[in-house]
């Protein structure tokens, strides 16, 4: 895949500009009926609205041959965006107060596309105005949702590391959500997707931690973290959600802190608990539950046992299992990287598609 970058230039906050004859207007993106957006996302106030998980994004329907977008972090130094134009990736861009040319092949209309490329634990994107000739409403897509529920594989964790090696910058200077293994299998099969991840987090235990509160604690709050003030309000139910959990319950962690031995039952009794939650939200939803690539064959065959455990407690149910071939991960800390995801979806999206068609 072909990568694009644009040169970067000090200003207080991030922009995608370039000049243009054409009068401009400011825009707010909150409460701006014509901007769509997808994802965990929240309404700071009157000129502000942040995204907040993986993938989360902004889609607007820009007129003109350029535009200018105003994008702040929250309590993070600095955080990621990837942008699409016209379903045509532009690449990942640093949120850190550096602007961003960008010109729009298009003179009439483009459809932009703002990614979060990191995760709800690197703090909010925060999307403040757009300076353009016009923003017409952006059209709703009527095709099939898929909501992807995992740890750091499904976030994209450590994925990109052609532009920062691996240990040389923050752990999550990697993130490239976009290019994860889920949102390619959904564009493939021309579907919509939803990530809700969190890197370390497991079904009944964290890596590397066992005090921790793992994804059914989590999943409903808005942040997936232990703050439930907010909840997640989801406008539209997912055609098939698909679980990736596991990876961390099975970890030994950093080997220096105790840990004690992988509860087969502990796992399969949250996972089923879960699972039952999934249906009380989506009662109509397909659900799938994937194995990891990136763990031993002896801890692969515990996972993939204790998946089946958890599909066959559901006899009135679809609910699938999934197997990935296992692979030497080239991302860092153990992550697949760009490619090892393309591998991953080229493996899943054949399944996710019969079960989408219920084949």
């Amino acid at each position: 895949m072909k990568f694009s970058y644009f040169a970067l230039i000090i200003l207080t906050t991030l922009t995608l500009s370039c000049k243009t004859e054409k009068k401009v207007s400011e825009y707010f993106l909150a409460g701006n009926s014509s901007i769509l957006y997808k994802g965990r996302t929240d309404q700071l106030n009157d000129s502000a609205v942040a995204l907040i998980s993986s993938g989360s994004y902004a889609k607007m329907k820009v007129v003109g041959d350029s535009c200018t977008f105003f994008i702040s972090n929250g309590n993070q130094d600095h955080s990621y965006v990837a942008i699409e134009v016209n379903e045509d990736y532009k690449g990942r861009f640093l949120v850190d107060g550096n602007p961003i040319g960008l010109k729009l092949a298009s003179k009439d209309t483009s459809n932009i596309k703002i990614y979060k490329a990191t995760e709800a634990t690197t703090g909010d994107i925060i999307l403040n105005k757009i300076l353009a000739e016009n923003v017409l409403k952006a059209e709703d897509e009527e095709k099939p949702l898929i909501e992807f529920i995992g740890n750091s594989i499904t976030c994209g964790m450590g994925a990109q590391t052609e532009e920062i090696p691996c240990d040389t910058a923050e752990w999550y200077d990697q993130h490239n959500a976009y290019l994860a293994y889920g949102p390619r299998a959904a564009r493939t099969l021309e579907a919509g997707f939803w990530l809700s991840c969190v890197s370390g987090m497991g079904m009944y235990r964290n890596w590397n931690d066992e005090d921790q509160p793992v994804m059914p604690e989590v999943y409903h709050n808005l942040r997936l973290n232990a703050d439930s003030s907010k909840t997640v309000s989801i406008d539209r139910k997912p055609d098939l959600v698909s679980i990736a959990l596991g990876t961390n319950d099975l970890s030994l962690g950093d080997g220096e802190k105790e840990r004690s031995d992988f509860s087969q039952e502990k796992f399969v009794e949250n996972y089923i608990g879960f699972v039952e939650k999934i249906f009380q939200y989506f009662p109509e939803t397909k659900v799938t539950l994937l194995t990891s690539p990136m763990i031993g064959e002896n801890e692969q065959g515990i996972l993939l046992e204790s998946l089946q455990k958890v599909r066959d407690h559901f006899t009135d149910k679809p609910v699938f299992v999934f197997e990935f071939e296992q692979m030497k991960p080239n991302g860092c800390g153990g992550h697949p990287d760009i490619e090892d995801h393309k591998k991953m979806a080229d493996q899943l999206t054949p399944f996710l598609e019969k079960v989408l068609k219920n084949e």
